[in-house]
């Protein structure tokens, strides 16, 4: 598979029910564990700062009901979360970006006091010499640009990311287009199955209730890769077409039927709701091949195999490692169909367990990684069994969480290694 990692390590401290990981992750990583694990915390935590930067912080902030609901909700009652990233630009940059976002206090006397937020610390470098020399980078602190090469910088502010105020720099704008264009999905059949106004954005919306106009921009190689997938999860399906309605479309499929020798047509509104959520996620997965100045550098997937007829996992997997030659997918999932396949690369799973209320996200334990490496079971089987444990020496614990600063973690140091975690 070729390298089509943006974000190589995630670092996330007290957000949500996840009070710490440092992970890295690969072209295509599955995060796997049981419902109500965290999988979709960890996903939402990097569509946090696409809702920002797309938006703004307070909306990312109110769309999840508010900072309260945010910040990870603990006996050592944190007032504050972190997101940090190491990434990797096409034009062969290395770069960090982090930010801590505090809860503040109210002066009135609301029964919650935590009502509103501050951007703390932020924090970006890119880098592209070996000697690890920063090419751009800023700090901002309380509002501030307190440190920073950016000749002209913008002026900051506490209740916004400062990389938005940023983008409209040359040397940032890269930044801000990576994390901005990432997508991320939980489709809905009926958004799909609705008429829809035509939209200009070149990112399909989370829902799908663009999907019309986003399949209506692809090239033609990758509408006839969408639907060779497309039939061979749902035989008979042979074309997918955008027809207009006045001001609005939909789309239209071309399927056989029994008695007749000529494809029937139906539109969006009478298929099923497997068949429209397998082409949203193919659509996801490939609309990134547009243009490389406006590519989608990472799409996330939740639970792909919903509503998926268990013998067409292997197409599903299939569809995922090829999008992830160009794309970077990261998929939440705890089917064992799915993961049926024994030349899995067991890097590529991260396994996701709740342990009361906390969510543990790291590599697999070394008897899973054992078994896989020498192909004894696959994934799939060994989730069948719940043996796919997070590895202990990974698992940053209570006492080190306090310890933990994402701020001091050195950019380019490896994080899957156990003597790092141990030393913390």
């Amino acid at each position: 598979m070729q390298d089509s990692t943006f974000i190589t390590r995630v670092f996330l401290n007290n957000y949500k029910s996840i009070a710490a990981c440092d992970v890295q992750l690969q072209p295509l990583t599955f995060l796997v564990g049981r419902n109500g694990a965290g999988k979709s915390n960890f996903l939402d935590a990097l569509r946090f700062v696409a809702d920002a930067l797309n938006t703004s912080l307070e909306h990312a902030i109110r769309d999840r009901g508010g900072i309260n609901n945010v910040r990870r909700r603990s006996r050592g009652h944190p007032n504050h979360f972190s997101v940090g990233f190491e990434f990797v630009l096409p034009e062969g940059f290395i770069g960090y970006y982090a930010f801590r976002i505090g809860a503040r206090k109210r002066d009135d006397r609301t029964r919650d006091k935590y009502v509103e937020y501050r951007v703390q610390t932020e924090r970006c470098k890119l880098i592209k010499d070996k000697l690890l020399t920063p090419e751009i980078y800023f700090r901002v602190d309380e509002g501030t640009v307190t440190d920073t090469n950016i000749k002209v910088a913008p002026a900051a502010s506490p209740d916004r990311l400062y990389l938005l105020n940023a983008s409209g720099l040359p040397e940032i704008r890269p930044i801000y287009d990576a994390f901005s264009q990432m997508g991320f999905y939980n489709l809905n059949p009926d958004k799909i199955r609705d008429l829809q106004a035509p939209d200009p954005r070149n990112v399909l919306a989370r829902d799908g209730g663009n999907l019309t106009s986003i399949f209506s921009q692809l090239s033609p190689p990758v509408k006839e890769n969408i639907e060779e997938y497309l039939a061979a999860v749902v035989p008979g399906v042979h074309k997918v077409n955008v027809k207009e309605f006045g001001p609005k479309e939909t789309l239209e499929f071309r399927q056989d039927v029994a008695g007749d020798e000529h494809k029937w047509r139906f539109l969006a509104n009478n298929m099923s709701d497997g068949t429209l959520r397998v082409l949203g996620i193919l659509v996801a997965l490939f609309q990134g091949n547009l243009d490389a100045h406006e590519r989608v550098p990472l799409v996330g997937i939740e639970e792909p195999e919903t509503a998926l007829h268990p013998a067409a996992a292997g197409v599903l997997l299939d569809g995922l490692q090829d999008a992830a030659e160009k794309t970077q997918v990261i998929v939440t999932s705890h089917s064992a169909d799915l993961l049926d396949d024994k030349n899995l690369d067991v890097d590529s799973i991260l396994a996701v367990e709740a342990d009361n209320g906390n969510t543990m996200i790291a590599p697999v334990d070394e008897a899973s990684r054992s078994a896989l490496h020498d192909k004894l079971y696959t994934t799939g089987e060994l989730l069948r069994r719940d043996q796919l444990q997070p590895d202990p020496a990974f698992i940053i614990s209570d006492e080190k969480v306090k310890q933990l600063d994402l701020f001091d973690i050195k950019i380019g140091k490896p994080s899957q290694r156990k003597d790092k975690v141990e030393s913390k």
